[in-house]
């Protein structure tokens, strides 16, 4: 008998499954994450871990976003054969309403971040449609729907290439995840491609970051296949590097490698490897025709009760900062920050290069003398929210401007997430600044610092405008002190040396 799939259940299932994922981290990631905290040694990385298990469970009671990038939507979909559309309009033209209705629900809104014409001029779409689609046509009655919303800093970090067929995926792996940085929010998932063309391994590395963790339970029962053998290796690997949470050095980087292959040319060996952040968020459901998918909200007690001490914690006022004063603070250092702070991503800092290139004045409201610049987009606020979640965005993406705004507008300090270029450390160094990172896929628990936020310029950028914020004991901690250390140089290199599996090269 066919199986008729209405439309309203379809796009009610899409935005629904969107909301749920917003908000709900699978509890297998959850389960692998306090694992990994509670035999994490390295006291930055568990710290970081911790935020991220409090503010995971704040937003399952809070129902808000994990992350403040609610992430670009990829559906993979399997429609049975038998099953009949009920429905005016296309099946891609269903999904994107799904996600329009999602992004826009005014309980919960998430945060529009996809661009139209990404060669020319950037413009935001205003609801974060159009989605990533995938359809495949199979035997049955059902229709299968596999969504995620993947963050950008994470997809920023995906990688390809084409080995020969006797080159080791292992040598290209360990190789290639120092390259990547911390901006893909480890530790987290990196799912991998092998085999097919060049686009079948990279979508068979996007499919297999949506598959759940259960590296534990291959551990336990051993091997079957080569595919379940590189999986050990690598994850041993990996975690051997020593990189930790946020980059920060410690004993877990990866929770999981998921690993998928496919037939492919003599000739060849594609292999791709796309990470999956912090803020992992994906769900299948299976649609029948007897209405909306049904999504099980987790028990609450599924997650750890962790509090965090702010008892080893430096307590400082933002809003009278001196040089001398951030030239006592060290790499690894916890501080909680006080006091008002601008906010600026890569559209913003265009703006501001721009107008001094020319020579103009910045707009009012803008005074970055002795001041702090946080690298964030937030969600917007909804019922008496201040702001929405608004955690950090890569640093690295402002690097570029970072000497021009040092030198013209005696900024004293930046706040983002993940590593600094060498360009940036150099100019921190010579500017006596100060680089602090607050923790990615913490985006809620930061938000709750923040007792103040308004626009001060560029109102048309959205979520990219300027805000001026008032933020009180806003956790963050020292990244690049003013003497141009970094703790993402130094420290994945003392785990690296004290876990004891990789010998590290000295340069």
């Amino acid at each position: 008998m066919m199986t008729i799939i209405r439309q309203d259940d379809f796009i009610q299932s899409i935005a629904d499954a969107l909301q749920y994922i917003s908000y709900y981290h699978p509890k297998d990631f959850i389960d692998a994450l306090y694992a990994a905290y509670q035999k994490e040694q390295g006291p930055a990385a568990k710290d970081a871990m911790a935020q991220i298990l409090i503010n995971s469970r704040m937003c399952a009671e809070g129902k808000r976003p994990i992350c403040q990038d609610t992430g670009i939507v990829t559906v993979f979909l399997r429609i049975g054969m038998d099953v009949k559309w009920q429905a005016d309009i296309s099946v891609t033209d269903m999904i994107n309403e799904g996600v329009r209705r999602a992004y826009l629900h005014p309980d919960n809104v998430l945060r529009a971040s996809i661009l139209a014409d990404p060669a020319g001029k950037r413009v935001n779409t205003k609801d974060n449609t159009p989605a990533v689609i995938h359809m495949e046509v199979v035997p049955g009655d059902k229709v299968e729907v596999e969504l995620a919303a993947k963050g950008g800093g994470s997809e920023a970090k995906s990688k390809f290439i084409m080995l020969n067929p006797a080159d080791s995926i292992v040598d290209w792996v360990m190789k290639t995840v120092p390259t990547m940085g911390a901006g893909w929010c480890p530790p987290g998932i990196l799912g991998i491609g092998i085999g097919g063309t060049a686009e079948k391994a990279m979508l068979l590395a996007k499919q297999a970051c949506m598959e759940s963790i259960d590296i534990q339970d291959l551990q336990a029962r051993g091997p079957n296949s080569a595919l379940e053998e590189l999986r050990l290796e690598l994850y041993e690997k990996v975690n051997a590097l020593g990189i930790g949470a946020q980059g920060l050095g410690g004993l877990t980087t990866v929770l999981d490698v998921k690993i998928l292959d496919y037939p492919t040319h003599a000739a060849n060996k594609p292999v791709a490897m796309i990470p999956n952040c912090a803020a992992t968020r994906h769900v299948h459901f299976v649609l029948d025709g007897a209405g909306p998918a049904l999504l099980t909200p987790p028990k609450l007690e599924d997650w750890p009760v962790i509090t965090q001490s702010a008892s080893t914690a430096r307590r400082v006022n933002i809003d009278s900062l001196t040089k001398q004063d951030v030239a006592a603070w060290k790499p690894g250092e916890t501080l909680l920050l006080s006091g008002k702070m601008l906010t600026g991503r890569d559209a913003a800092h265009k703006r501001i290069v721009d107008l001094l290139a020319k020579g103009e004045p910045l707009p009012d409201g803008i005074d970055f003398e002795n001041k702090f610049i946080y690298y964030v987009g937030p969600v917007d606020p909804v019922r008496n929210e201040v702001v929405g979640p608004a955690g950090p965005t890569t640093a690295t993406r402002m690097d570029g401007f970072t000497a021009t705004v040092l030198e013209k507008t005696g900024l004293l300090g930046m706040i983002g997430k993940a590593e600094r270029g060498p360009a940036a450390v150099e100019a921190i160094k010579r500017h006596q600044a100060v680089y602090l990172i607050a923790v990615g896929g913490a985006a809620y628990l930061v938000s709750k610092a923040i007792r103040a936020a308004r626009v001060v310029a560029f109102p048309e950028l959205g979520m990219e405008a300027i805000h001026e914020f008032v933020v009180e004991d806003m956790p963050v901690t020292v990244a690049v002190d003013s003497r141009g250390e970094s703790i993402h140089d130094t420290a994945p290199k003392h785990w690296q040396a004290k876990i004891g599996k990789i010998p590290v090269k000295v340069e």
